[in-house]
């Protein structure tokens, strides 16, 4: 499913315009992405939590040469899926 799908199913759930439920979709993203960017968590719970995860510095190996590289510390997006769903992705 790519986002038009998701948007022509949540319009006709939630008894929506197309324009409207893609609304409500950008402001939901735009949400978790401010709050993740801000280091803050998003928790729906049953469903998911969104995070943002710091992960250290290492030191890597360029495959072509060999040489060793520095890899920078990165903060990124993580997603935990909640028990309702992965009860409901199982059953």
């Amino acid at each position: 499913m790519n986002k038009k799908d998701l948007v022509k199913q949540v319009a006709a759930f939630a008894d929506l315009s197309h324009a409207q439920a893609n609304r409500c979709l950008n402001a939901f993203i735009a949400t978790v992405t401010d709050t993740l960017s801000q280091g803050d968590k998003v928790t729906l719970p049953g469903f998911q939590t969104f995070e943002a995860r710091q992960r250290a510095g290492w030191t890597g190996r360029n495959p072509q040469t060999g040489a060793d590289i520095e890899i920078p510390a990165t903060t990124s997006p993580a997603f935990k899926a909640g028990q309702t769903l992965k009860k409901a992705v199982n059953a």
